[in-house]
């Protein structure tokens, strides 16, 4: 634990749905330990990067809103992935971009207005005890979090943060590409899986040319998405791995994309794997928005993700 500990905030109001995500718990999946950590690296990432913190440091993310903290200290805060109506005393608080908190300031998190999930950070991180290497807190496992009692935010917590860490000034604000527009159709990058020659060619059509419709039945672990049946020559596989963005059919033909804090091994046949960025743009999507799918390669994925890291590393 970062040796520099202090009270930054206190939970006036937990909300349905607040964790403590760092970048994840690596290396323990052969336990059968999930990897959580923020279920929109995007969003994450850039809220640290405002907030000068480095790579890996842990940010709250904020699901549907209803969180209210009050600042126990003077504090460098930035808020980016979804709009969720956050006011700092009452004034709209500015997204994407570095903003100061006052001590004895309100911040409030109201409702998903574009987006599902924000992601607060503060200069030095929030800090906790790690738990296999990592404080993301997954509630399935009942692992991490600011007591490591695994579970969500709850009211009267008090939230410590370090000492920011020194070096290159970060960014004020991040550029207008960054600022994504979660309201839009989304746009699904997927990687064809070792499975995929096992679905019908009605199927493979359908699944790449139709629009999907994200179901109520979605969280952390994964998200189904509804609309045409897709068939498979086979039903089940003996249980393999199950990576991050896999996408499984089963009986039912409607897919399940799989997220952050998904079982270790499944036995469904997959389409593929969705990339890390397109799993971070399913998981700010909402019951009932349109996404569609998009084969594409590993190299295309690459550079997607090395533009990414680019940008952030210029600011």
């Amino acid at each position: 634990m970062n040796q520099y500990t202090v009270i930054g905030f206190r939970v006036e109001r937990a909300g349905p749905l607040a964790l403590l995500q760092d970048a994840g718990r690596f290396g323990v999946r052969r336990l059968g330990v999930t990897q959580g950590g923020p279920a929109d690296l995007h969003g994450w990432a850039w809220a640290n990067r405002l907030a000068g913190n480095p790579w890996g440091t842990a940010a709250l993310e904020v699901t549907f809103g209803g969180l209210a903290l009050v600042a126990e200290r003077d504090l460098t805060l930035a808020v980016a992935g979804a709009d969720l109506g956050a006011t700092l005393d009452g004034e709209p608080l500015p997204l994407w971009e570095r903003v100061t908190c006052k001590e004895g300031q309100r911040l409030v998190f109201a409702a998903p207005a574009n987006g599902l999930r924000a992601y607060l950070a503060v200069a030095g991180g929030f800090v906790a005890e790690p738990v296999l290497g990592s404080v993301a807190c997954v509630v399935r496992e009942g692992l991490g979090g600011f007591d490591g009692r695994g579970s969500r935010l709850a009211e009267g917590d008090r939230l410590t943060v370090g000492e920011p860490a020194p070096g290159a000034p970060s960014p004020a604000a991040a550029p207008a590409e960054a600022r994504l527009d979660y309201r839009a159709p989304a746009r699904l990058a997927l990687l064809p899986g070792a499975q995929i020659g096992d679905f019908t060619g009605q199927s493979l059509f359908q699944a790449f040319n139709s629009a999907w419709r994200v179901d109520d039945r979605a969280d952390r672990m994964g998200v189904r998405l509804t609309g045409p049946r897709l068939q498979c020559r086979i039903a089940s596989l003996v249980s393999e791995g199950i990576g991050l963005g896999a996408v499984q059919v089963p009986p039912d033909g409607q897919p399940i994309a799989l997220l952050n804090d998904r079982q270790t091994i499944g036995g469904y046949p997959r389409l593929g794997a969705l990339t890390p960025l397109a799993a971070s743009r399913l998981a700010q999507c909402l019951p009932g928005q349109e996404v569609r799918l998009v084969a594409g390669s590993s190299e295309q994925a690459l550079a997607a993700l090395r533009r990414f890291h680019g940008q952030l590393a210029q600011g």
